[in-house]
Parts: structure tokens; sequence; C-alpha cells
């Protein structure tokens, strides 16, 4: 694998197999990471890639789901995504999982030897009856060895620190099912910390969480920019996203803008962005 990863109309790479692989609840790492890497820590001084969204478009049928889609994504920065339900944001994320033909490219540059994806879903959907405590759920998510057998002593140190970053540690015992929503969605940000990743792709994030989860998750991502950390982050929460992103990107079906947030949040532009048939970029 190069330091330049490029996702076309061709089956999935490793890097759309990797999230999706994540996204299924196996591996989070990238499928040919050599097995001992898998829980270290993010080198310091060590940029996340940069994303290049390249004339992405992806049509179902007669229905045009993305047209066009160009825009990029810099290397340490937060970027917002954001647009009407609908709109495209989802199914250009699975793109990049590797779960949508499309036409068009995707690009990772990485500054150096190719890095870890994670992966945060909006939702998680289980068997609430199902008998599995958190550990159980990150052992699942993180560890290559069955869930029944426990946590690896590989991993528990990892798992441990990463519960404890989102205020969990005190509920490992704990049923997955008898978790708040927004607890769950803790659990979740968890595993997108192990491995520690380069590029971390967020599928709103915050949709299930209350006032003290958000303050976690806000907290997390100062501590993923300082990192270095790439972050594409889907967000219906314009007011998060004024305050946290460095970019932000609109999306109905086509981008109607790219900016800073001070420049792309304005009444006008997100007037034409809910619409029902945007008409042009403003």
């Amino acid at each position: 694998m190069t330091a330049k990863e490029t996702l076309s109309d061709t089956p999935p790479s490793p890097v759309g197999a990797g999230l999706l692989a994540k996204a299924s609840g196996q591996s989070a790492s990238l499928l040919n990471e050599p097995p001992h890497s898998r829980a270290s820590p993010l080198p310091q001084g060590v940029s996340g890639p940069t994303l290049d969204f390249a004339g992405v478009s992806l049509t179902l049928g007669r229905t045009t789901i993305l047209d066009n889609v160009t825009f990029q994504v810099q290397p340490g920065h937060v970027h917002a995504l954001v647009g009407p339900n609908g709109g495209g944001k989802s199914s250009l994320i699975k793109t990049l999982l590797g779960q949508m033909p499309h036409q068009g490219q995707l690009s990772l540059h990485w500054p150096g030897q190719p890095g870890t994806i994670g992966y945060v879903p909006q939702a998680l959907e289980f068997d609430r009856g199902l008998p599995m405590t958190v550990d159980d759920f990150m052992a699942a998510m993180c560890q290559r060895r069955p869930a029944f057998l426990g946590l690896s002593k590989h991993y528990a140190n990892a798992i441990g620190e990463a519960l404890e970053r989102v205020g969990m540690q005190d509920k490992r015992k704990r049923r997955m099912g008898a978790l708040s929503g927004g607890e769950r969605q803790r659990v979740l940000l968890a595993q997108g910390l192990i491995p520690a990743p380069q590029l971390l792709v967020l599928d709103e994030p915050m949709s299930a969480l209350d006032e003290a989860g958000i303050q976690v998750f806000e907290r997390l991502l100062g501590d993923w920019r300082a990192a270095g950390i790439t972050v594409l982050w889907i967000e219906h929460d314009l007011e998060a996203v004024k305050r946290l992103a460095d970019r932000v990107t609109g999306l109905n079906r086509r981008v109607l803008f790219d900016a800073t947030p001070q420049q792309a949040l304005t009444p006008e532009r997100l007037l034409s962005l809910f619409s029902t048939h945007p008409r042009s970029a403003v």
C-alpha cells in the first residue's frame, strides 16, 4: 500500500474495506496492518491524511444521490459535512466505506506510511436482551480474540483508557441493553479510539448525547485536533459546527459551499442548502 490510496468505481480498496470492517464490528485497522500495532498510540507530531473527493457521483436507478461532489479535507482539520436529510451525506460516507458503487475518485494522501482509520456510526442497533456488557462489546469491536473469552491483556489497558476518556469506566460491567442512548453513544466513541486513528469518520456522533456527553465529545474533538488527527464529521447541530469545525462543506446532492464556518453558515447559504431543490451555490 502506498502513501496515496484511491477509491474509484473499481472494487473497494483496503481503505474502504477497513472502515467497513469497523462498522460491522470487526477489526478497525486496515486489513494489512500488523496485529502488534493495533493498540499503539498515535505518533506525536504525525498529521492525519488529506482526503480528496474528486467528481464523486452516485446514481441509484433514476435517482441522482450525489452529483459531481468535489472538495478536500485538510490534514489535521475538523471538517464538518452538513445538509438536509436525504441530501447524500450518509451516502458519501458509504462510498468511503466501500459500500456504494460510484463514479469519480476518493483519495487518501498520507504524510508517510498509511495509518489507521476509525469510524463512529450514528447509532447502534442490537438486541437489547443480549447479555453483553460494555467490556464484552469493546472486546468484540477491538480484538481478534472472541469476546466470550474476555479481554485480551494486549487490549485491556487501551480499552480502559478509552472508556475513561468518555466517562464510562465505572459502567464497564453494565449490560449494553441497560445503558441509555447517550451512554451507548459514548461507548461507540470509545471504540473509535482503538486503535489510535489518524483519520476519524463520525456520523452524527452528538445525536443521542446528553449535555454531559456533549462536553465529553467536545473535549475529544479538541484532543483529536491537537494530535493532528483528520476528522470528517457529519453533524446536524449547526451551532456546534460553527464553534468546533475548521471547515464546513454544505451538501445537498452536490456541494453548495465549502468554506470556514463563519463564511459557510450564513442565512443565505443555509436557505439554499436546505431548500428542496437548491438552485446554485452561493
